[in-house]
């Protein structure tokens, strides 16, 4: 099996900053791909930054320059950096991990998900 923790998020203010870390454990040979998606209340999930295990990035286009995803591959962690936060970038954030397990192609994995508010 694999876990997914995330850690981070919570409270700030307009133009402020939080940091999200997410660590992926278990019985995996490598990762693929670590991402970050968020869902707001009564709207669908959407992706937000996604990275691949060499580096290449993918950012929405609304947190493009504000944001930035990193992956640590010997800990298989990621973090997002989010700077210059609006109040619209309130959700729940939810850790995304892509993993070769056996033979097939990668297999997906979903944290718990890590509210993050931000007051105008």
């Amino acid at each position: 099996q694999v876990q997914v923790v995330e850690s981070g998020g919570g409270v700030a203010q307009a133009g402020g900053s939080l940091r999200l870390s997410c660590a992926a454990s278990g019985s995996f040979r490598s990762i693929f791909a670590m991402g970050w998606y968020r869902q707001a209340p009564g709207k669908q999930r959407e992706s937000v930054a996604v990275i691949s295990s060499g580096g290449h990035t993918n950012y929405r286009d609304y947190v493009k320059g504000r944001f930035t995803i990193s992956m640590n591959n010997a800990e298989n962690t990621v973090a997002l950096q989010m700077n210059s936060l609006k109040p619209e970038d309130t959700s729940v954030y939810y850790c995304h991990v892509r993993v070769y397990r056996g033979l097939g192609g990668p297999s997906a994995y979903w944290g718990q998900g890590t509210p993050v508010t931000v007051s105008s």
